[in-house]
């Protein structure tokens, strides 16, 4: 079992996230005697998920729409896929997007290494 500073450092999220992220019952910590949060093993690849989701600019509500079908049980399953396949398509074009991007940028600093020459080849 780990503390929420614990997962915090271990996953590098902000103890604010988690709390939030509990908050909008996207991960439910167990508690201990003094009511102090505690998490598993579970809860921390759930939210090793989660960060994933959230760095791929997945939205709080898909999440927590997820999150939802999920303890509603298997018979949410296809729900499910559809869900994680409809992110994976628009993870698909911002993959294209930044690889088009990477490619203009290449472009312009080749130019601008190619006139930074040219200029100081003319000082010398």
């Amino acid at each position: 079992m780990y503390t929420i500073s614990e997962v915090g450092q271990m996953l590098e999220i902000s103890t604010h996230a988690l709390r939030y992220y509990e908050k909008e019952e996207i991960i439910t910590p167990e508690r201990d005697a003094q009511g102090n949060r505690r998490y598993t093993d579970s809860h921390l690849k759930w939210l090793e998920f989660v960060k994933k989701l959230r760095e791929t600019q997945m939205p709080i509500e898909q999440i927590k729409k997820y999150t939802q079908l999920f303890k509603e049980g298997d018979h949410t399953s296809i729900d499910r896929l559809n869900l994680l396949e409809d992110h994976r398509r628009t993870i698909e074009i911002q993959i294209e997007t930044l690889k088009t991007t990477e490619a203009m940028l290449d472009k312009k600093i080749t130019s601008y290494k190619q006139h930074l020459s040219t200029v100081n080849l003319s000082k010398s």
